[in-house]
């Protein structure tokens, strides 16, 4: 595995790797577990994750909430046909709104899919989730051609790839 950077992760990096692919410690100091469980220096784990982030390997390192248990049980992936000329600026805009938690671009699969931009809300009800929708509806403003917004039915989970040993 190497990145464009050109980077091959070392065994070290593979061990941390596979140390953080189901998550991180619940402690307060996460980085420190690891590296007490690696036999690692704590600076050296946050200094290789930094690295890893730099060049591609690890994407991103963030919190991954479980929705229902916070109270959030109507959970909304909006979908929107946007002029396509827009969407990518558009795109932008709606990630950042506070109701988003995540939004990007996906291509159309015809007359039978039209949309091109999807932005996950979450509410305590269908009523709050619709609110935000008029929200991200008024951002799209005339570039926006239709819409819809499809509930979660059940919680599935979620996980990255993964690598073995």
């Amino acid at each position: 595995m190497t990145t464009d950077a050109g980077y091959p992760p070392d065994a070290t990096d593979r061990r941390l790797i596979q140390a953080t692919q189901a998550g991180l410690p619940l402690t307060p100091r996460p980085y420190h577990q690891l590296a007490e469980q690696l036999g690692l220096d704590p600076d050296d784990v946050m200094a290789r994750l930094k690295r890893m982030l730099a060049v591609g390997i690890v994407r991103r390192i963030g919190v991954v909430p479980n929705h229902y248990a916070l109270g959030f049980v109507a959970n909304g992936m909006t979908v929107w046909d946007v002029d396509d000329a827009e969407v990518d600026r558009l795109g932008e805009l709606v990630g950042r709104l506070p109701c988003v938690s995540h939004c990007y671009r996906r291509p159309r699969a015809g007359s039978r899919w039209p949309y091109n931009l999807f932005a996950m809300v979450h509410g305590h009800d269908r009523g709050e989730v619709l609110g935000y929708a008029a929200e991200i509806s008024q951002t799209l403003g005339q570039a926006c051609r239709a819409h819809d917004i499809l509930y979660s039915s059940r919680i599935l989970k979620k996980t990255g790839l993964r690598i073995g040993d």
